[in-house]
């Protein structure tokens, strides 16, 4: 497998220090608001990594923090007037809620910062022994950048240029203006605990740094996140876990891409921010997973609503084709006709292994749903087909298509509910979103029913004429009737 590392700018082989082990750290979410698109696109990226590593056999050791104490969640405790750690726990409780909705697993170990503020203390007093850090007369403590060489290496940023833009804030009492803070001297009114340096509470870079050492052994096999946090985030962790340990922090730095609405950064200000609970009000959480993954994990992934609606129309036809297959089945038992094209065969054997190349050539996620199709393609084939549906092996063919289907989606996270439950979610859905009501359509098609059954056709027509009004259309199949909205915009 080669992965792309951040740090050196290139995809490198992956291979973990210990033979079948690998330890992942994720930052997670500071729990302070709903969680937004952003957020659900670094959750599906590393939640498909750990799904493919594990499914090539790796024990995998996957650490996701939460930010519990922070500026912006006592900023909003004051907003709701509730305690900031009541303010962290309903939000990280809202976090479950929307990626449980995503199919998201949940890591090994979820630590929270105020769960480990002894480890950050033991953390911050190494770097101020070793003189990496230093604590002022007024309670805080900060880094010395100057003092760790290989600062600037995983931003690839120039240290001098970064002073050049750099200054001191009135208060703070910085040797130099490129320190960050690792301990905040408490203030009125805000969550603080004691600590050698007076009453305070951990900045945020150093509570990554303490709990990823507490749950795993350095170096972190793989350590990733957001683009947005390669700096100064990241470049600042690495810099105190290397300085306090004396070892190397991570081997392979992975980053997803931003998240933009119509090539524009995501902004309340600019009024195109969404939350995951504004598009589960109008797609399903599988739409908008199939979304996330169609797009290579390290480039921007443009949103917009019409692109989810396009990922609906084409998870729908994978459920659709996995529907039909499951039917088709028990009617291709013993078939005694030619076999199928030799064509046929090799597309379902290259797409069976070629999908899982695109996973190894760093975590093409996009490749691999292509494949997906492609074996869609080859289904329908077969299925519209009626000499093909004779074939000897036909039955073969399907059930293997059946199986790579499950295989794909079991390590995309894709494509686990029952294909009928799916269509019927989803039709009702897009009903929702066209101001249509599921039960009226379905109380229209029942009268329809009977009335073509009493052979009343002028009503059977009526009705049909009404369903259409609605822009509802019907197709008759042996197994009754099937309904469905078609080009329907939110």
């Amino acid at each position: 497998m080669k992965i792309y590392n951040s740090i050196s700018r290139r995809k490198e082989e992956f291979t973990p220090k210990e033979p079948g082990r690998v330890s992942l750290y994720v930052c997670g979410i500071t729990a302070y608001d709903y969680c937004h698109i952003g957020h659900a696109r670094a959750a599906a990226v590393f939640d498909v990594l750990v799904r493919y590593l594990r499914f090539c056999g790796y024990q995998v050791t996957f650490v996701r923090n939460f930010t519990d104490v922070d500026d912006k969640i006592i900023n909003r405790s004051l907003e709701e007037g509730i305690d900031s750690q009541a303010v962290a726990e309903k939000y990280i409780q809202a976090f479950y809620e929307d990626m449980d909705r995503l199919n998201i697993l949940r890591p090994d170990y979820e630590p929270r910062a105020t769960e480990h503020i002894q480890d950050m203390q033991e953390v911050i007093t190494a770097l101020i022994d070793k003189g990496y850090a230093y604590a002022t007369p007024g309670g805080d403590v900060y880094f010395r950048v100057r003092n760790f060489s290989g600062y600037g290496q995983l931003s690839g940023r120039n240290i001098e240029e970064m002073q050049a833009g750099a200054r001191i804030d009135p208060g703070q009492e910085k040797e130099d203006p490129l320190d960050f803070a690792l301990w905040k001297k408490a203030k009125p009114d805000e969550p603080s605990w004691p600590s050698p340096w007076g009453d305070g509470r951990p900045g945020w870079h150093i509570e990554c740094t303490a709990m990823s050492q507490r749950f795993m052994e350095l170096p972190l096999d793989i350590h990733g996140g957001g683009q947005d946090l390669i700096f100064p985030h990241h470049e600042n962790e690495r810099a105190q876990s290397i300085a306090a340990s004396g070892r190397d922090f991570v081997r392979y730095w992975m980053h997803n891409g931003f998240v933009q609405v119509k090539s524009e950064k995501m902004s309340k200000s600019l009024g195109n921010f969404f939350t995951l609970r504004d598009i589960y009000a109008h797609f399903l959480p599988e739409v908008l997973r199939f979304f996330l993954l169609s797009q290579h994990y390290r480039s921007p992934l443009d949103f917009s609503f019409e692109g989810l609606q396009e990922s609906e129309k084409g998870l729908k036809r994978i459920y659709q084709t996995q529907k039909n297959l499951e039917a088709a089945l028990p009617s291709l038992e013993g078939n005694k006709g030619p076999n199928l094209p030799q064509e046929i065969g090799q597309e379902i054997q290259t797409a069976s292994s070629q999908w899982q190349n695109s996973l190894e050539d760093d975590l093409n996620t996009a490749a691999a749903l292509g494949y997906a199709f492609s074996l869609i393609r080859v289904a329908n084939r077969i299925l519209e087909d009626k000499k093909l549906r004779k074939a000897a092996d036909a039955e073969q063919a399907c059930r293997d298509i059946v199986s790579c289907l499950q295989e794909i989606g079991s390590v995309l996270g894709l494509l686990g509910q029952d294909s009928e439950e799916f269509l019927h979610n989803l039709r009702s859905c897009r009903a929702a979103r066209a101001g249509v009501e599921p039960r009226q359509v379905e109380e229209l098609i029942s009268k329809r029913q009977q009335a073509r059954k009493d052979k009343d056709f002028a009503q059977a027509d009526a009705l049909r004429d009404e369903l259409i009004q609605l822009g509802v259309s019907v197709q008759d199949t042996p197994d009754g009737p099937v309904w469905d909205l078609d080009s329907i915009s939110k």
